[in-house]
């Protein structure tokens, strides 16, 4: 799967798109785990509104604020996103979700998003990997 993305903490909300591959699997109950392959972006579950969205973005400036000086950014000429690294450390690359009657059992407001903590836009790759019965 991949999702299109802006960088600078955008959200992109792949719940339907989860739940859609999980409908083709023809699987009743199990468990689904969601991996996203890079380093700088993150899957998670939110209550996806816009006010969250803004508030996880201000998080994150926060806590990990861009600076010139990460050593990332120092030893590799050319890069600004050493903090974008630092992000996805803490918040990590994947999302372990159980499902019954082929639908995930995600809260009333718990959607899944990506978050990509880049300084560019870039396609992000995801791998969905279901174990069922």
């Amino acid at each position: 799967m991949q999702v299109k993305m802006q960088g600078d903490c955008r959200v992109e909300n792949i719940t339907g798109q989860v739940q859609a591959a999980l409908k083709q699997t023809q699987l009743c109950a199990g468990i689904l785990t969601i991996f996203i392959k890079h380093t700088t972006a993150s899957v998670l579950i939110i209550e996806d509104e816009p006010g969250i969205r803004a508030d996880t973005k201000a998080l994150w400036e926060r806590l990990i604020p861009a600076d010139p000086d990460w050593q990332h950014n120092v030893r590799n000429a050319g890069e600004d996103n050493g903090h974008s690294h630092q992000r996805g450390q803490l918040q990590g690359q994947s999302l372990t979700i159980p499902f019954n009657d082929g639908a995930m059992t995600l809260g009333t407001w718990q959607q899944i998003v990506v978050l990509d903590f880049d300084t560019r836009a870039r396609t992000r790759d995801l791998v969905l990997q279901v174990i069922g019965e």
